[in-house]
């Protein structure tokens, strides 16, 4: 079994935005198989961009690829303890913070998210890559 506790030190802040509070700014894990998810972008199964221009869609995409990604090892959200986020505009990322909510729920990762001047192409918004434990 998989032991793993969200930590939220005294003298650090705890970053809430539309209410949702976004991360653990430490989650320790004990024991665990590691799960390292590299960076994914909002292409469909075919490779089409989805939701060019359109960061939400993009976001929801993206989430919907890391699932399918955790899922092939049996893993979930829930199982997610690391995520780096890269994006082209951070005030539009944080302005659809429920759509990422929705996919992360209740179990809080730590998290670093990063204004990018460009990703691999220019019509990708976001770039997500998680690191989960699991059982």
């Amino acid at each position: 079994m998989v032991e793993r506790e969200n930590i939220f030190p005294e003298g650090l802040s705890k970053r809430i935005v539309k209410g949702h509070v976004l991360y653990a700014p430490v989650v320790t894990v004990v024991p665990g198989k590691l799960v390292f998810v590299s960076g994914i972008l909002s292409r469909n199964g075919k490779g089409e961009i989805v939701g060019k221009g359109d960061m939400r869609a993009q976001i929801r995409q993206v989430f919907e690829n890391i699932q399918t990604a955790l899922a092939s090892v049996g893993a979930t959200m829930a199982d997610v303890v690391k995520r780096q986020t890269f994006t082209t505009d951070i005030d539009a990322y944080f302005e659809h913070v429920d759509a990422r909510v929705e996919y992360g729920g209740d179990a809080l990762s730590t998290s670093t998210t990063v204004e990018v001047r460009r990703l691999s192409h220019p019509d990708f918004l976001v770039e997500v890559e998680v690191i989960a434990v699991i059982k």
